[in-house]
């Protein structure tokens, strides 16, 4: 069975490993058909990743078909194709009893506490399987990337017609950009790669900002001097997410999506003089998988356009680090198993 390990940073090996057992009552063996690549699994490969131990099966964005499967509430059978979340929550903790699984008190992240879906086969709770009889493998591999936008824009509980700022035009920043849009928002991104910035356009944003070149006064321009009602930080750098608190508006709301292993610090007075609302966004959960399953059967998101690169398996431990080079226009990876 073949197996892609993180062995050490910057090292991945591709070997084999033993076949799952027979899967048990509510568990599945799944094939992975594809595992999408995002900034987790980078950072994790130049050793940047916090809460992270070597070696490790990678791959926490999955495209899966059942291979076998006991005996289940939800009527899955051998042969339906799903997506996977990845966060196995433990269903006891004081988050887990208010439905609050994606900060489950113990919570496994595949790919990251334990080993993931890098992989031909794995077995798995059948709760962590959303089945779509329409969708591609393609299509399942991105649904958690969604995820992490979809549950974000959910916590800062957007109006239509306000401006919301996306700091970060990213895999992770495109779904929150997808989220604002769908909700009615006027959306203004900053990045700065300009490639990225294209991207967003394509998508239908109108205001993209350079961030090397100051934007500030035009988040101020654009919003009339009111700034934006609701800031997203999808950068995962300290200080991007420090200057975030500036381009917020008096009585507006600040998610902070990305995840540093430090401190973010900012000025009390502004803080408190804006009444300001700082929100944490983490993982998703599981109502917002069905939701994003039900979007994408409708065809009013496409993630697929987001797959900049694409590798089998057995290629994949020779290409990716140059899918990480600059100026290698990664956006979104896919791997083919």
């Amino acid at each position: 069975m073949r197996t892609v390990t993180l062995e050490e940073p910057g090292r991945l090996s591709l070997g084999d490993s033993a076949l799952p057992g027979k899967p048990s009552l509510e568990e599945a063996v799944v094939r992975v058909l594809r595992v999408g690549i995002c900034g987790t699994d980078i950072h994790a490969f130049r050793g940047e990743q916090p809460y992270f131990s070597y070696p490790r099966i990678l791959g926490h964005e999955l495209g899966v078909e059942i291979a076998d499967i006991g005996p289940n509430a939800a009527g899955l059978k051998v042969g339906d194709l799903c997506a996977v979340e990845p966060y196995l929550d433990c269903g006891r903790c004081i988050a887990c009893r208010q439905g609050k699984t994606n900060c489950c008190v113990n919570l496994k992240v595949l790919g990251v506490h334990t080993d993931g879906g890098m992989r031909e086969f794995i077995t798995l709770p059948t709760r962590k399987l959303h089945r779509s009889e329409r969708l591609t493998p393609d299509q399942l591999a991105l649904v958690e990337t969604l995820g992490i936008g979809a549950h974000a824009v959910a916590r800062a509980r957007l109006q239509a017609g306000e401006f919301v700022l996306v700091i970060g035009a990213g895999p992770i920043g495109q779904g929150v950009i997808n989220f604002a849009q769908l909700a009615g928002a006027r959306v203004i991104v900053i990045d700065v790669s300009e490639e990225r910035l294209e991207f967003a356009r394509q998508r239908g944003v109108e205001n993209t900002l350079q961030g090397k070149d100051d934007p500030l006064s035009r988040v101020k321009e654009i919003t009339e001097g009111n700034l934006a009602t609701a800031v997203f930080d999808a950068t995962g750098n300290a200080g991007s997410m420090s200057k975030a608190f500036d381009y917020v508006a008096h009585a507006g709301r600040l998610v902070l999506v990305g995840l540093i292993q430090g401190n973010v610090t900012f000025s009390d007075p502004d803080f408190h003089r804006k009444e300001m609302a700082i929100l944490s966004s983490r993982n998703a959960t599981g109502a917002d998988f069905a939701r994003i399953l039900r979007l994408l059967e409708s065809g009013k998101i496409d993630p697929t356009v987001w797959t900049t690169h694409r590798a089998s398996s057995a290629s994949f431990v020779e290409e990716f680090p140059r899918w990480i080079e600059p100026g290698a226009g990664l956006v979104k990876g896919l791997i083919e198993f």
